[in-house]
């Protein structure tokens, strides 16, 4: 995790975009605690997609990782921490790559691909949760844990699906357009030679 960190760090941010990736990942943390007590519903999936496929994969990256650690704090940190942190980075990665590859991509594709994430991402924690607690370890113990959440991940699918459908294409104007000030306001500011 902390090699994947330090591959996010690597770019050249300055202390604006170091700010818009804390808010973003404090927003994606706190929409995540009070969905706790509907099973599978995870709003922070939806903003760091938006993260990502706006700002990149090194931000989607860590405003993924930083949500589920920020947020953990108030819903319990475990062995699954890494885990939620590994998933939702991959995540705004993803959505970064989908961005380059796919630059017209509709509402409809993308709801598809927030779909698809929810039952990754909880395949991931699946991986993580028969690694730690599972014994022994065998095809059909695995199995048996990606059976037991199945009901999980469909819910995790389909709040995905709403929510790209019917908040996607405003939530990327918004930061586009941030991006937009934020990327004027700092070129505005440069010293020519």
């Amino acid at each position: 995790m902390g090699g994947l960190y330090r591959w996010a760090q690597n770019s050249a941010a300055t202390s604006k975009q170091i700010t818009l990736i804390a808010a973003l990942a404090a927003v994606a943390a706190v929409g995540r605690v009070p969905f706790a007590a509907l099973p599978g519903v995870q709003p922070t999936t939806f903003l760091v997609i938006a993260s990502g496929f706006v700002f990149g994969p090194q931000v989607g990256f860590i405003v993924g990782a930083t949500a589920a650690l920020v947020s953990n704090f108030f819903l319990g940190q475990g062995p699954w921490t890494p885990w939620q942190m590994m998933g939702w980075g991959l995540v705004g990665c993803s959505a970064a790559f989908i961005k380059k590859y796919w630059p017209g991509i509709s509402r409809w594709a993308m709801a598809v691909i927030g779909g698809v994430w929810g039952f990754i991402f909880g395949w991931i924690q699946n991986l993580g949760f028969w690694i730690v607690y599972i014994q022994p370890l065998t095809l059909k113990s695995l199995l048996a844990a990606y059976l037991a959440s199945f009901y999980f991940d469909l819910a995790h699918a389909v709040s995905n699906v709403l929510l790209m459908i019917l908040f996607f294409p405003a939530v990327i104007r918004v930061l586009d357009d941030y991006q937009q000030r934020l990327h004027h306001s700092y070129s505005d500011h440069t010293i020519e030679q």
